[in-house]
């Protein structure tokens, strides 16, 4: 896996985005999508919703990813 950011496009609400993520979080990200039933670009158009206006969007991912297995290992 790449150390380095990789930037993929994403659609959010009809709308292309960029999104630069290393190889690890877009592996996890993937596999919380598919966990949740959910289309990658579903959940991250969640993400941007809840998102404030002080983060972007790669932040608001990893931190996500962060806190869902975080949550899940506390189980």
């Amino acid at each position: 896996m790449s150390a380095r950011p990789i930037k993929h496009s994403l659609t959010l609400r009809g709308h292309r985005t960029s999104v630069s993520l290393e190889d690890a979080f877009w592996h996890a990200f993937r596999e919380i999508a598919e966990a949740q039933g959910k289309p990658i670009n579903v959940l991250a158009a969640e993400i941007d919703a809840a998102r404030g206006v002080e983060s972007g969007l790669a932040s608001a991912i990893r931190v996500f990813v962060l806190k869902y297995y975080q949550t899940k290992s506390e189980r």
